[in-house]
Formats: structure tokens, sequence, C-alpha cells
């Protein structure tokens, strides 16, 4: 360890490297997602290092996680796609933010962010069968007629058509996909050329190439993580950029039958040592892989004893020589005999994404290349 409580160390050249395999993987351009810090990761550093590796765009959910990519001294540019109710737009226009569009509203509010003959940079959003937010093909040729008057007035500049997919089955995201080039045509019938056609993000990326289009927004797998159930970060390529660990703070010789943490749910089946671990779920530990969540110390992968609370949880080494200040990771790269976050996702019931991004602020972040 190096005299850190705790610590979640950020890989930035396999991050680079990551962007780089997938920038040759699809030919096309990439927008790099550092939306939700990053993934956890540490939003500034790993825009940085997807640029270096050849991401031309950043892509944030908020225009308050652009600005603050801002206040960082990040100067590519960014899309920033999810807006509140009635949000203005002065300031992402002020700072250069390309704004995601989804109804006629926010094509009014962007339009009167403009300054002078300085127009505002748009992408259109269209839904095409997510369900979620994007301009409602109900409401299309409406905001297709006013967007290309506000771009021939010098209001707005439209810079991409994108849309989502659902990652449902090759089906569904071929359906999408056919929705999204009808709209993109009506887009052109209404005098609308834009640079940018993205539809695809990570999942798609790589096995929907008829969806790769102009630019891909490339998302979990910057971060070295696998969006299929069925392939693992090696077998697509990638190397995972986090690896989190604590040091042992405690150990503990208990008899048989000794209760540990809270309820019991694990009891000492005999004597064994105890090895307490200072990461819980205020760190982003999920409390549901209690009994279940993987952990390596001293070359051995052990199993999380009883119940995981908030600050700290417990392993069951047994026998084995394990002593305070031992390093213990939760997950980082398996090709290092390290567990994966994937290996933690299956222990929680939930999903690779949610185990890096949940990695809570009392957690320092190391960088490393």
């Amino acid at each position: 360890m190096t005299g850190l409580f705790r610590e979640a160390t950020i890989d930035l050249d396999a991050l680079s490297d990551n962007t780089r395999h997938l920038r040759r993987l699809t030919g096309v351009e990439v927008i790099g997602v550092v939306k939700a810090n990053a993934y956890g990761h540490g939003a500034a550093a790993a825009a940085v290092a997807a640029l270096a590796g050849g991401a031309t765009r950043l892509g944030v959910a908020t225009i308050d996680e652009g600005l603050e990519l801002r206040r960082l001294g990040v100067n590519a540019r960014i899309l920033a796609w999810l807006h509140a109710p009635a949000r203005r737009f002065d300031d992402a226009a002020d700072a250069g933010i390309e704004i995601g569009i989804s109804s006629y509203d926010q094509l009014q509010a962007a339009a009167a962010a403009s300054r002078g003959s300085d127009p505002v940079a748009v992408h259109l959003k269209f839904e095409t069968g997510l369900s979620r937010n994007g301009i409602a093909p109900a409401e299309r040729a409406r905001v297709l007629a006013e967007a290309a008057r506000l771009e021939r007035i010098g209001k707005l500049r439209i810079v991409g058509l994108f849309s989502h997919l659902s990652n449902t089955s090759r089906e569904d995201d071929l359906a999408a996909l056919a929705a999204f080039q009808t709209a993109c045509a009506e887009a052109e019938a209404s005098g609308i050329r834009p640079e940018l056609r993205h539809l695809a993000a990570t999942a798609a990326a790589i096995d929907v190439p008829e969806a790769r289009l102009d630019a891909v927004r490339i998302g979990v797998a910057l971060y070295g993580l696998s969006p299929f159930d069925d392939r693992s970060s090696s077998d697509l390529g990638l190397r995972p950029v986090m690896t989190l660990r604590a040091a042992v703070a405690a150990v503990r010789r208990v008899p048989a039958g000794t209760g540990v943490s809270y309820g019991y749910t694990h009891r000492a089946e005999a004597e064994t040592t105890l090895a307490l671990i200072p990461l819980g779920y205020a760190d982003g530990v999920p409390r549901q892989a209690s009994g279940r969540g993987p952990v390596h110390i001293n070359g051995r992968r052990y199993r999380v004893a009883g119940r995981i609370a908030m600050d700290q949880f417990l392993v069951d080494v047994g026998d084995d020589p394990v002593a305070v200040g031992d390093e213990a990771v939760l997950f980082g790269d398996p090709t290092l005999g390290f567990p994966s976050a994937t290996d933690w996702a299956d222990a929680a019931d939930t999903i690779n994404y949610e185990i890096v991004t949940r990695i809570g602020p009392r957690v320092p972040r190391r960088t490393v290349s």
C-alpha cells in the first residue's frame, strides 16, 4: 500500500489504450463518455486520457458536468444531453458546450442563448424506441422546421443528430437504426446537414457495425469493462482501469461459533482468523454482495464474511497468515489475478457499470501510468 487507508488506483495508460483500441475497431470518431465522474474514475483525468487515446469529443449527461470539466481546464468539444425542465443554456453556450436537444422548448432555449453572431452548437436527439428523452416522432416535423429556420438565421449550428439503442437484441437495434435513418432523412429534407450522426454506445459500437455511422459514444469500455454477459474485458482486448484496494485494518483470532458482523449471518465453523477491511457501503461497496463479494489478499481469494457495513466488512481467512497493513484488493485487472468489477456485479446481482460508478468520494483516486 501507499500509506493510504483505502484507495482506487486509476491506470490512465490503460484508459488511453482502450480508447485507441476502440477507435481502430470502429473506424469512426469516438466520443469519450465521462459522465458521472467518468463512471467513478475521475472526470478530468479520464477526459485527458481519452483524448490522448484518440477521442475527439467528450460526452456528459448534464451541463454542470461539462462546466466542471471546463473549470478543470478541459478545452475539448463536449456534448451534454440531459437537462432539467426549463433550464436556460446561457452558461453552456458561453462555455462552448454542445447541447443535446430533445424537445421544441429546449430548441427555443438554445436559440435564446445565442450571442450576436455566435450560434449555439446543438445535436438533435430523436426518440427511436428507448422511450426516454428525444424528439418524439409526432413532434419531429415541427422541431426540424424550426431548427432549420434557426440555423438559417444564425441562432443555431446543428452539429449532430443522435439517438440511443436498447441493446435488447440485434433485431431491436436494427429496427431502431431504421427509425433513426428515417429521422435523419427527414432532417436532410428540411435542409439540415450536420457533421455527425451518432447512435451506437459501447455495446452496439462493438457488435452492430451498421450502427457506427459517423461516430460512436464509448462509455464503459473506456474503463476496460465489458458490456456483455458472455465476453470478458480481455476477450474484447480491454484493460480494466480501476483497482479498488484497502489495507487490512485489524486481524482477530476467534473460536468456532463466533458471530460475524450484523445479524450473525455468518458464524465461524472452526477457530479462524478474521481480517477487517475498511470499506463499506458508504464507499460504494454494495451491501447486496454480503457473504459473496470476492477479496484478494496475499495471493489468495476469499469471500466477504457476513454483512457489509457502512464503513467496513470482514473476511474469514482461516489459518492463512494475514497481518494488519496487508493489501486487500476488491477488484482490478483479472489477468493479474485480482477479482473483477464483474465478479462484484455478479455477487450483488447488478452490472459492472454500477460497481465502479458507485465508488464514493471517501475513496481517494490515485492516478498511475
